[in-house]
């Protein structure tokens, strides 16, 4: 299989979904709800239809795990994850921190991985076993191994009300560990800070895959390590997630461990 050409669409693809999102950002007229908090716009579905329709046109017999649309088939050996607006909150309120997340998946296995933001004009890129790069670049994580020094960042699920404490337990417990902690608003983004150095260390829980699958990949590529809370391997159907520069990992897992009541 063609990795370069399946890269170099992947990024294709996301040039023009972040044109959508350009066109779009400070001009929604209609904005909806998917839940409580969980937004929906016309961006999203205009910019996934874009990736897509960029994608579809060089492997038109691939299958699709993406976020407004769903699963197109569960039985393709390669399949795209497509998070077309990951930060939407961020978008709908004029904040320049969103991206749009496409992964390649080969027989369950992520082997490219590309996150844009459209407006910093930062493109993350990584192909299983070559490296990460931001730019053309490469890139690789912080080599801090005090947490103590560490900025650390975290995302809050659409569903919080139904684990609250556990969530809150683990935010003050890290919060008292670490130099500082940010909540980017991008589960995308957070990933591939932790690719460039930017972020220490990061950890969410009870997420959706298509904003992590490409990230995971840039993440571990230019050298994090990647776990479940209780230092599992990490796939895209575990529904937490701890990414960190492997020195404070450890620590990171016991700062994490609380009772989920």
């Amino acid at each position: 299989m063609d990795f370069e050409l399946i890269q170099r669409t992947a990024v294709a693809a996301a040039y023009d979904g972040g044109r959508v999102l350009r066109q779009y950002f400070g001009k929604l007229i209609q904005i909806k709800k998917k839940g409580n908090i969980d937004l929906f716009t016309q961006a999203d579905l205009d910019s996934e239809q874009a990736i897509i329709k960029t994608i579809r046109k060089k492997f038109p017999d691939h299958g699709f795990i993406s976020e407004e649309t769903g699963r197109t088939s569960d039985k393709k050996a390669a399949q795209w994850i497509v998070d077309p607006l990951d930060g939407t909150t961020n978008y709908v309120h004029g904040i320049a921190l969103f991206a749009i997340s496409i992964a390649f998946s080969l027989n369950n296995e992520i082997k490219i991985g590309v996150v844009f933001n459209p407006f910093l004009a930062e493109l993350f890129t990584a192909v299983k076993s070559y490296g990460a790069q931001l730019n053309g670049q490469p890139i690789k994580v912080s080599s801090t191994k005090s947490i103590a020094k560490c900025i650390l960042a975290t995302g809050f699920p659409y569903n919080f009300e139904t684990s609250l404490r556990p969530i809150i337990r683990r935010f003050q417990q890290c919060l008292s560990a670490c130099q500082g902690i940010r909540q980017l608003g991008s589960a995308a983004l957070d990933l591939c800070y932790v690719a460039c150095g930017r972020f220490d260390g990061f950890w969410e829980q009870n997420f959706s895959p298509w904003g992590m699958a490409a990230g995971s990949l840039i993440a571990h590529e230019a050298g994090a390590k990647i776990t479940d809370f209780s230092n599992q391997l990490y796939n895209i159907d575990k529904k937490e997630i701890l990414v960190s520069n492997s020195h404070i990992h450890e620590e990171l897992i016991s700062l994490l461990r609380v009772k989920d009541r």
